[in-house]
């Protein structure tokens, strides 16, 4: 039996305190021993009250302790953390391994996802990406990763660095023009619904072609002609900016090829 211990509400909090109490046996038991929060009416309705403490004097004792709150914070919470020689982890994709105060074994415990609060996810498709100081610690973080996803990885901290910056391109980025398309479709009392259909296309092909594969549009054809309308369209700056920026990064990219 591994007793694992959950700080922080969060959003990555909540989904791990869903993802550990639905955990598969894969021949490692897991109990989820208490949950931390400042709050704990923010998660009062996913546990009992005595698995509950706002006070990090009061922690359990237990094999592994996950700080999940945002990364600014990662610091000043395993630093007031009341005992030592015992395993820590965060679950950031932007943080460093030493981050994590000296007084206790270090790890990441990083799942690569964008979570939203009450939106439910099949948290087995998502990939957990692994670090830790020692092969034992190792061990212990492969044993409970596996209990709740199919998909875990050996990944240090640069490589997670250039996982974040890389998802932070491919997640936030998209949504913002998600969110210029509909801006454009309201502006003009068109239904963004229309374009969803599309939306989900785009995302698919990519299963099955590599990015560079899957581009296609006037950038990727050289229209000059769509290009320069697009752009006498846009009446945003901002807009027209990003448009052309993107254009270029396309077009610069099939040179390369």
């Amino acid at each position: 039996m591994v007793k694992v211990v959950i700080i922080g509400s969060g959003n990555v909090a909540q989904h791990l305190i869903v993802a550990f109490q639905n955990a598969q046996n894969s021949g490692t038991e897991i109990e989820l021993v208490q949950v931390y929060s400042r709050q704990t009416a923010s998660v009062a309705h996913l546990l009992g009250l005595e698995q509950l403490t706002n006070n990090l004097d009061d922690l359990a004792e237990a094999d592994l302790y996950i700080i999940a709150v945002s990364d600014d914070a990662i610091a000043a919470v395993s630093s007031q953390l009341p005992f030592k020689n015992r395993l820590v982890v965060h679950t950031s994709g932007g943080v460093a391994l030493n981050v994590l105060n000296d007084d206790n074994r270090k790890g990441v415990f990083y799942p690569l996802q964008s979570f939203t609060k009450n939106k439910p996810i099949d948290f087995k498709t998502i990939p957990i990406c692994l670090e830790s100081e020692n092969a034992t610690d190792y061990q212990l973080l492969d044993k409970v990763a596996k209990t709740i996803s199919d998909k875990v990885f050996t990944i240090n901290s640069e490589q997670r660095k250039a996982l974040h910056v890389a998802a932070v391109f491919v997640n936030n980025f998209t949504n913002h023009l998600y969110q210029i398309g509909q801006e454009i479709c309201l502006e003009n009392k068109v239904p963004f619904e229309i374009l969803k259909p599309l939306i989900a296309e785009t995302a698919n092909k990519i299963m099955v072609l590599s990015p560079e594969e899957a581009q296609t549009g006037p950038a990727k054809r050289n229209d000059t002609a769509t290009i320069e309308a697009h752009e006498a369209f846009l009446s945003q700056e901002n807009h027209l900016n990003i448009y052309k920026t993107l254009t270029q990064s396309i077009q610069e990219n099939g040179k390369k090829l």
